[in-house]
Formats: C-alpha cells, sequence, structure tokens
C-alpha cells in the first residue's frame, strides 16, 4: 500500500544566516505562530514533525537551524536569544499572522532559550518548554564537550554563569508556559521542570509523563496536539 506523502514546507530560504523552514496553514487566517527551536546537536528538520501539527492545527510555525548547527552560519553564542527573537519577529511579518500572538516552543537547550528569550522580549507572547535544560546543565555539557555543535564555548560559559532560568520564568510574567518532562528523564532531572513551575505566575501548566527518557517527549502527537491546544486557548483569552 502506498501511503501518502507529509506535507512540506510553505518556504525554506535564509534570514541574517539562519536557515529555516516556514510551514503556514491551509486554512485562512489570521493565525497565531509559533517559533521551534531544536536543542543541542540537532536541526529544524528534526522538528518538523511539530512544525507539520502545528500548521494542520491552523497555527503558522518556523522551524530554524541554531548558529552552530544545520545550515545556518556562525557559532553558538549569547546572542543565541537574540535569535530566537529574530526568528518571531520573522514569522511576525509574515502576512496572515498575528504579530501579537506569537510563541516558543523548545526542547532541551532550545527550552532554555525559549524561555530565556519569551522572558526578555515583547515579539513573543508564551512559551512551551519540553525537558529544558538549565544552565548547569549546560555548563556541565560544555565542559565534558557533549554538545554537539559549534560554539564560542569561552563565551557561552561566561554568559550562562551570569544567568538563572528560575529568574527567566519569574519575569515572563502572566505569559502562558507549559512545562513537559518525561520522568525518567536521564539528562535533565524532571524535578527542575517542577521547580521552574512553582516559579510561574498563572496561565500555567506541568505535564510529567511516568517512564520515557529525554528525547521522548519531543514527538509524541498526543503531547504535541495537547500543548498547542492549551496554548493556543491561553493566547486567545488575551488577545
Amino acid at each position: 500500500m502506498e501511503l501518502p506523502t507529509p506535507r512540506a514546507a510553505t518556504r525554506r530560504d535564509v534570514h541574517e544566516g539562519l536557515a529555516y523552514e516556514l510551514w503556514l496553514p491551509e486554512s485562512d487566517p489570521p493565525w497565531p505562530g509559533i517559533v521551534v527551536v531544536h536543542g543541542a546537536g540537532s536541526k529544524k528538520e528534526n522538528h518538523a514533525d511539530f512544525a507539520r501539527a502545528a500548521s494542520e492545527g491552523g497555527i503558522a510555525a518556523i522551524t530554524f537551524d541554531q548558529r552552530g548547527h544545520g545550515e545556518s552560519d556562525g557559532e553558538m553564542s549569547p546572542g543565541a536569544v537574540n535569535d530566537v527573537v529574530r526568528m518571531a519577529r520573522l514569522l511576525g511579518s509574515i502576512e496572515g499572522v498575528e504579530e501579537s500572538r506569537i510563541a516558543v516552543r523548545g526542547s532541551s537547550m532550545g527550552g532554555y532559550l525559549a524561555l530565556q528569550a519569551a522572558a526578555t522580549s515583547d515579539a513573543i507572547a508564551g512559551a512551551i518548554a519540553i525537558c529544558p535544560a538549565g544552565e548547569e546543565h549546560l555548563l556541565r555539557g560544555l565542559r565534558r564537550g557533549e554538545l554537539e555543535m559549534r560554539a564560542d564555548a569561552d563565551a557561552l560559559t561566561a554568559w550562562l554563569r551570569e544567568h538563572d532560568l528560575r529568574d527567566a520564568v519569574e519575569l515572563m510574567g502572566p505569559k502562558p508556559l507549559i512545562l513537559i518532562h518525561a520522568q525518567g528523564d536521564e539528562q535533565i532531572p524532571y524535578t527542575w521542570s517542577q521547580e521552574l513551575y512553582e516559579r510561574a505566575a498563572e496561565p500555567r501548566k506541568l505535564i510529567v509523563l511516568p517512564g520515557g527518557h529525554h528525547r521522548s517527549a519531543q514527538h509524541d502527537p498526543e503531547l504535541q496536539s495537547v500543548a498547542l491546544r492549551w496554548l493556543e486557548r491561553e493566547l486567545s483569552a488575551v488577545r
């Protein structure tokens, strides 16, 4: 039996040195939007499933290669947070996308950057963080050479030592936040997401999955749907 070919991205391009894929819904606009931020050693194509699910649900999505990864220019550096914001502003400039309803979704290191960006930019209205890394987790990975990326390690180390993700979560204020973490995560304890949840303001949601591992929550279709629907509902409430 021949299976249908999955829908491809609407556009592939490069913006200010960042390679990206844009996924627009087939439904009528206006659409909310979401920026997908991958983790260390990953790339935009690894999260096409989430972007496709978002666009099929009426949400415009953009995936991109972080610097030091894939087809994007440069090295991973403290400027990575600005890159997340840069992509949010690009998505908001697309005809049909509601600039005031753009969120971010990040996993592992991408979760860290997504939360930092949501805390500091008015271009981002909410966040989904999946097994988000903290400073100590990233510093340990840098020290051990476990993060598979081109990076300015000295600049990243100094920058990470100056930040605390718990403070960033507090700075998000009333922006909607959903945290998802597998209880069996072998890299980042699920209790870290519990700690972030305690520091977050409403509206907030925490999902802790029994079992699993560090990457198991990223590609679960049911969780993707739950997170997208919850976030879209909360963003609609503050329009």
